[in-house]
């Protein structure tokens, strides 16, 4: 489609929105949301005719880019035919759905726990490895986002569970790898992956390993800064996690169905966990839906033994056809192999080529179409762009980075010091490149701050 401008129709939709919407994670007198017109593939626009390549994927989730027509039609088909049912019954959106998740999850993961997002994912997944041993306690790393409910957030190890953390909560963080900036004085990978293991380890004998129930990382953390985790680390987790009868959690919710260029990120690592936690990119975000894929063993737990837990939305019709029309056009049109593509030709190559160009640019991290730019004041000293969590005036620079990217027609995701590339997985070539030009004006910007 091509954006027309109405100023008076979106004049409207923002007086609306100002006046009766609640947004999330935001003071509420303090922000101008954009209103937008109509959306399509990797782009979207606004009432005043201005495009934007979204560089963000909404939030990380429209795998398959805005609008496509198989996934529009599959949901209308779906209204006509059963737009709802209760979860207690077999439905076949719903059970299709669950065997096309399960014969794409690593190992013996089939049974498929369906939820609205991936916050209640989590949140379930947490509660089946607390019943399925006995014990209390989680353990996650600090650079980390699991969700916005009570358990979730507590998981969470970004700031945003501050206003809501609960001692109570049985939550214990420590400290996943990150050779940039190691809290292990590590040199290399293989020293980084020897010493977080080793941190790990020590944290579990300390707080008692007959007390935890689960260790649950994201694969490759998303909104935390996308750090691949190096060689051999995720593997060494699910060593510890044998050893001591801990329940291994992988939040794929951001890193899954075709971001990094597999359909998990588990599959870079050939690690097979007990749970997996997953939504957004499950049917790109049209209808809401996430779920928990669990290993035979932990399902066995529940087979006589009721599983405390449930939702009225669990499994909706609507949200299932969805998720199975996606899958069906990611694999008919080979999204996934498109992402590992553009990731490795176009993406990488790209990103390492502007960070040997502006000095802003502390390091270039990713897979497939899911890349982290670190921006720094100093490439000596790492010294981040911006401070830790920063707002206001202490954010002036990583601002200004991101009103040159709009100003250049790109949508950027940004998060404290960093902009991550994280474009549909069906991004073209020449889409991947022209975000890349864009980037390239914008970081000039954020290399006047430099030094």
């Amino acid at each position: 489609m091509t954006p027309h401008a109405d100023p008076q129709t979106g004049a409207a939709v923002k007086a609306a929105d100002r006046a009766h919407v609640f947004h999330s994670w935001s003071a509420q007198g303090l922000i101008d949301p954009l209103a937008v017109a109509g959306a399509e593939g990797s782009y979207f626009w606004d009432y005043d005719g201005n495009r934007y390549l979204d560089f963000t994927s909404g939030l990380v989730y429209t795998n398959i880019g805005y609008q496509h027509p198989k996934v529009v039609a599959a949901i209308q088909e779906q209204a006509g035919k059963l737009a709802t049912f209760a979860p207690a019954f077999a439905v076949e959106a719903r059970s299709e759905a669950a065997r096309l998740i399960a014969e794409r999850t690593p190992g013996d993961l089939d049974k498929i726990f369906f939820t609205n997002g991936g916050a209640e994912a989590v949140e379930n997944a947490i509660r089946m490895a607390r019943l399925h041993t006995g014990r209390p306690k989680v353990l996650s790393a600090y650079r980390s986002y699991h969700g916005g409910t009570a358990t979730a957030v507590n998981i969470t190890g970004d700031p945003r569970r501050w206003a809501s953390d609960n001692g109570t909560a049985g939550v214990v963080h420590f400290w996943a790898p990150f050779l940039y900036r190691s809290p292990f004085y590590s040199s290399t990978e293989a020293e980084e992956c020897a010493r977080a293991l080793t941190h790990l380890e020590d944290t579990i004998a300390f707080e008692g390993p007959q007390t935890i129930a689960a260790i649950i990382l994201e694969t490759i953390p998303g909104t935390a800064g996308i750090m691949t985790p190096p060689p051999g680390y995720l593997a060494g987790v699910r060593e510890i996690c044998d050893r001591y009868g801990i329940v291994f959690v992988l939040d794929e919710v951001m890193a899954g169905f075709g971001r990094t260029g597999a359909w998990f990120a588990a599959d870079h690592f050939d690690v097979v966990p007990d749970l997996i936690t997953f939504a957004k990119g499950v049917n790109s975000g049209y209808v809401p839906l996430g779920g928990v894929a669990i290993s035979a063993e932990i399902a066995a737990t529940f087979d006589k033994r009721p599983y405390p837990g449930g939702l009225t939305y669990s499994g909706h019709p609507l949200a299932c056809a969805a998720a199975v029309a996606t899958i069906q056009v990611m694999a008919d049109e080979k999204v996934v192999e498109n992402a590992a593509a553009v990731g490795e030709t176009v993406l990488g190559p790209g990103l390492r080529e502007l960070a040997e160009r502006h000095p802003s640019v502390g390091e270039v991290r990713g897979l497939g179409v899911f890349w982290a730019l670190e921006l720094v004041r100093d490439r000596e000293t790492r010294e981040p762009l911006v401070p830790y969590n920063a707002s206001g005036e202490a954010n002036a620079a990583m601002a200004a980075f991101g009103a040159a990217c709009k100003k250049n027609g790109l949508w950027p995701f940004i998060n404290m010091n960093r902009t991550h590339a994280v474009p549909a997985c069906n991004v073209s070539e020449a889409e991947a490149k022209e975000g890349l030009a864009a980037l390239d004006a914008a970081l000039s910007v954020a290399d006047e701050w430099v030094g």
